[in-house]
């Protein structure tokens, strides 16, 4: 769990270099991130900024438009 959490704020402190990328690119390199450390049921997902909730950000993409966040099954 703690490498999980590491892991989520390397990702969290890297925002303003993935702001500018396409979602779908961002989002797959978040999930081989997320694999390489042995993380195998979870969902990533891009929802705009307003429908984020209170699920864990693991990227911002689009320009900042949207959010990549991250559920563990």
């Amino acid at each position: 769990m703690k490498r999980i959490a590491a892991l989520i704020a390397a990702l969290v402190l890297s925002f303003p270099v993935m702001a500018a990328k396409p979602c779908e690119e961002l989002k797959r390199e978040i999930a081989a991130k997320i694999e390489a450390n042995g993380v195998t049921n979870y969902t990533l997902e891009i929802v705009p900024n307003d429908q984020v909730g209170d699920r864990t950000v693991v990227g911002s993409c689009d320009g900042g438009t949207k959010k990549i966040v991250y559920t563990r099954n």
